[in-house]
């Protein structure tokens, strides 16, 4: 049984060139995709038992989050060349929405709003976990949602180093939500969804933002990656290539690892994660290498793990 409802599919509602601050605003896009290529931090980890990788998002999560925002107020040049905003920088805020605010510090005067998550790419789940439930009339147009991703740069250990971001705006991707809720989504239960009123952008912490569905038995209402809305960019990151070997592959190698009920299982796993080394031709010689090696490496933690 199928409960659908006559909602019209929303269309994005972007900034127009006229409009203040535009120019900001597309810069500031530009130097989120560009986070990667200027994203440094200390953080170092290794020594990880193998069966504690999947938990890297939980324990590391919100410091990326954070070097995320430090990053970006150190790449001001790439969106403010012209130093029109030299007293505004960005500042994270994880209990308020949106969590990062381009903020003038003197008069809290805010001019555009990230609402920020990292994903650790080689987590249990394939998919971001970020539930986003904030309502749309709480996004500004200018204010966006952002998804980092991100590995350690020696898939086992290192530091952590970032992939293309995934950028959208906040007010569509919470109106999209609403739409796939409660006119693509299949479900034989109430699809409705109440709506908060009187909202505006940029809340404070005690105001309720929140869209809160009917009914949500599977607690899925505001999981963006369950839409459809990130298809086509999750596709294109399973693709990358770390150390040589897909990132879909280590993920799938790293989920029989955590889910072996015996030594003889993860062994399996390690050598079918060692075949697809050898058997990619189109790997250059140093990264399979590197993808050997790093099986040696957990072929080690599975010794040593309890």
């Amino acid at each position: 049984m199928t409960n659908r409802s006559t909602l019209t599919a929303p269309v994005r509602s972007l900034p127009e060139p006229e409009e203040e601050h535009y120019q900001l605003y597309r810069d500031v896009r530009e130097a989120i995709s560009s986070l990667p290529v200027y994203f440094r931090t200390e953080t170092q980890i290794a020594g990880i038992m193998a069966t504690d990788l999947h938990t890297l998002n939980t324990v590391l999560g919100a410091t990326i989050e954070e070097q995320v925002v430090r990053t970006l107020n150190l790449i001001r040049n790439t969106w403010d060349p012209d130093e029109k905003y030299a007293l505004y920088s960005f500042v994270r805020k994880a209990q308020t929405f949106p969590d990062v605010l381009l903020r003038k510090s003197s008069t809290d005067e805010v001019l555009m709003g990230i609402e920020l998550k990292g994903w650790y790419l080689l987590a249990k789940e394939t998919e971001p976990s970020l539930r986003f439930q904030a309502t749309a009339a709480a996004c500004a147009k200018r204010d966006l949602i952002v998804v980092v991703p991100w590995v350690l740069d020696n898939v086992i250990s290192g530091s952590p180093i970032l992939f293309e971001p995934f950028v959208e705006s906040a007010r569509y991707a919470a109106e999209y939500r609403n739409y796939h809720w409660q006119s693509i989504r299949r479900t034989s239960q109430d699809a409705g969804i109440e709506v908060p009123s009187g909202v505006c952008p940029y809340p404070t912490k005690a105001e309720q933002i929140l869209d809160k569905p009917h009914s949500d038995g599977g607690g899925n209402f505001g999981r963006l990656a369950r839409t459809g809305m990130m298809n086509s960019y999750m596709s294109k990151l399973d693709e990358l290539r770390l150390c040589g070997i897909k990132t879909t592959y280590w993920r799938d190698f790293l989920k029989a690892f955590q889910e072996s009920t015996s030594d003889e299982k993860a062994r399996l796993a390690l050598e079918r994660l060692r075949v697809r080394a050898r058997e990619a031709s189109d790997i250059p010689s140093p990264k399979a290498q590197a993808a050997l090696a790093i099986a040696a490496e957990l072929e080690r933690l599975l010794d040593t793990t309890p």
